[in-house]
């Protein structure tokens, strides 16, 4: 990456895996449209359903629960808007859950951005028709695992559906007992090493969604258009490489908590938010009074270090976060925090480089 010394973003998108370019590159001479019949479509046919297969394994899922869409903002807006039930979301969730969630309730969070689960029962307790709770795995801007379980046994009890947006801890913690528990989980290619556009679907059987794109029927009748048979299979062999990378997480989290302790011992007042919750291995939210998030982006940015500021925003903009605001912070800290999102090529390095900027960044700071 030219210019970039150290890409700790890997939270708005990962680097390609070199995996998934040689599947694509592979799939790049393939003729055949898997929905046909002869010899090239049972070709194309077969690359589609070693994929499917491949991603499904993420979480131990039947590759038949599993409908390939164009993202994970797909992938969402299909469960919501697919489900024509009333619309129960936390207060933490990805854009992409609360805009396809118009009029839903919104659940409350502790000021670790955990959902209180005692209000997500009042809210159930409060209205006795079909709905459908969206909780997120984990936070794309703290990092906070959402306790799934426990939203799902009040899921069940109260007749509910349950989604989850499970885009961030695919690749970084064991999906099989998030699946167990779900209804519906949505995931995303490009935040484990794929490619750009390409998602999935999982639905347990009973689940019943009104399609968003009709034509062709294909993806089961759920997503009709011809599949993207070459992002497809480079999400599938992400997907192996991701499953296979799990095993390393804990160096991941060595690397995440050095970052941290030198934040800290940098400047006494930066805060790490959600850092008493149970988080992701890789990704740290960091609070510098005093300076607006996009200044520090910039300031890191021009020294060589990529991180974002919340979440990654399709305009380019900065904006405050609606995470932290949940939390019960106030609009200055919420506008005031970046987010450092380690992976699978982070290295000490890569620590190294982002604490000497971040110190010359601190020290600007008090000078000013």
């Amino acid at each position: 990456m030219p210019g970039v010394h150290a890409y700790l973003d890997y939270n708005a998108t990962a680097p390609l895996r070199a995996g998934a370019r040689a599947a694509m590159v592979e799939v790049l001479d393939v003729v055949g449209n898997p929905s046909s019949v002869h010899g090239p479509g049972r070709a194309a046919r077969k690359i589609l359903e070693t994929a499917r297969t491949q991603v499904s394994a993420l979480a131990c899922a039947d590759p038949a629960d599993l409908v390939f869409t164009s993202g994970a903002t797909e992938a969402n807006a299909l469960a919501l808007r697919g489900a024509s039930r009333r619309l129960i979301a936390s207060a933490v969730e990805h854009p992409s859950v609360l805009e396809n969630a118009a009029g839903a309730t919104i659940v409350q969070v502790d000021e670790n951005g955990v959902v209180d689960l005692a209000n997500l029962e009042f809210v159930l307790d409060g209205d006795d028709r079909p709905a459908l709770i969206s909780v997120m795995a984990a936070n794309n801007e703290t990092g906070a695992i959402q306790p799934v379980a426990a939203v799902a046994d009040l899921a069940r009890r109260h007749g509910t559906w349950l989604h989850v947006d499970a885009v961030q801890l695919a690749g970084k913690g064991d999906l099989q007992d998030v699946w167990a528990c779900a209804d519906l989980l949505s995931l995303s290619a490009h935040k484990i090493g794929g490619p750009s556009g390409v998602g999935a679907l999982l639905t347990k059987p009973g689940v019943e969604l009104k399609s968003l794109v009709a034509g062709g029927g294909q993806e089961r009748g759920r997503r009709s258009g011809t599949e993207n048979l070459i992002g497809i299979a480079g999400f599938g062999a992400a997907a192996e490489a991701a499953t296979r990378d799990l095993a390393d997480m804990d160096r991941i989290a060595d690397l995440r908590d050095r970052l941290e302790s030198g934040v800290r011992s940098l400047d006494q007042a930066a805060q790490i938010y959600g850092a008493a919750a149970r988080r992701l291995p890789n990704t740290s939210c960091i609070g510098l009074p005093g300076m607006p998030a996009e200044t520090q982006v910039m300031n890191l940015d021009l020294a060589g270090v990529a991180v974002s500021a919340g979440a990654a925003c399709s305009s380019g903009k900065v904006r405050a976060s609606h995470v932290l605001s949940a939390m019960g912070f106030d609009q200055h800290a919420a506008s005031s925090a970046i987010r450092v999102s380690l992976g699978w090529d982070s290295t000490e390095k890569d620590v190294d480089i982002f604490l000497n900027a971040w110190a010359a960044m601190s020290a600007r700071r008090h000078a000013a």
